[in-house]
């Protein structure tokens, strides 16, 4: 079954681009990952602090590689001082 997630990120005001370089980092990484179907970052061109990660996982085996890879550590270890709020949405998951 594919997971397909979406992740907000609202930067803080002095982070846009230390945020923008921390989630673009991890697209080609995560592309070339085992299960990794669609990954992509998106930024807001009317609220440039807002971005959008949106991937798709070939299932729930593939999303727990990515989260124990070494780039996922490296964004996870790094982004909160330059992020004002994170929230994750499931779009679907299907059979």
């Amino acid at each position: 079954m594919t997971i397909t997630k979406r992740v907000t990120f609202i930067a803080k005001p002095d982070g846009i681009a230390k945020m923008k370089g921390l989630l673009s980092a991890m697209v080609a990484p995560s592309k070339a990952e085992d299960g990794c179907l669609f990954y992509e970052i998106f930024q807001y061109e009317n609220k440039p602090e807002k971005f959008m990660a949106v991937e798709t996982w070939r299932d729930e085996k593939a999303l727990d590689g990515h989260k124990a890879s070494a780039h996922y550590a490296i964004y996870k270890s790094s982004f909160e001082p330059y992020c004002l709020e994170k929230y994750t949405d499931e779009l679907e998951v299907l059979g």
